[in-house]
């Protein structure tokens, strides 16, 4: 197997004072923050809706589902699009807002290392914390992001 055939592009996605790394392909679209439309019963995490290709796409918080302050807007903010893989969502796709634009990195095994499978609430949408190089991102379930999405969601 060839070098290239080993490494998946990925995306470093700066939050507040953290990162997540993810595969390129669970991404749709990085694009402008605009106000989210909140909901009544909301959590703090869900931020709310935002029209995105003729659909309402739900908009979280990282940082609000690990139980930290929801970081306030600023130019920098984006919302990073996922797709829903689980099929829990009508629309097929979620936001995430973030603090600047993704990073687009090849990853490998030689690169990235196990650094810790704990230290983020229980029942948090994370798998665990790598090291690669001298970043030390977080991998996030999306799946289990998705569910907690779908469950607290009229969205569902």
């Amino acid at each position: 197997m060839s070098a290239a055939e080993d490494e998946v592009y990925s995306l470093l996605v700066p939050l507040t004072s953290d990162r997540l790394i993810v595969p390129r392909a669970c991404v749709a679209e990085v694009v402008r923050f605009a106000p989210p439309r909140k909901q009544e019963g909301d959590l703090d995490w869900m931020l709310g809706t935002v029209s995105w290709n003729g659909r309402d796409l739900p908009v979280v918080s990282y940082e609000g589902v690990l139980g930290k302050a929801v970081p306030a807007p600023t130019g920098r903010t984006r919302i990073v699009v996922f797709v829903a893989s689980t099929g829990q969502l009508k629309t097929g796709y979620f936001g995430v807002i973030t603090q600047g634009f993704p990073q687009l990195v090849r990853v490998n095994r030689d690169v990235l290392k196990l650094e810790a499978t704990d230290g983020w609430p229980d029942g948090a949408p994370v798998l665990c914390r790598v090291k690669m190089i001298n970043e030390f991102p977080l991998i996030p379930d999306l799946e289990k992001l998705e569910l907690l999405l779908a469950r607290e969601s009229v969205q569902a």
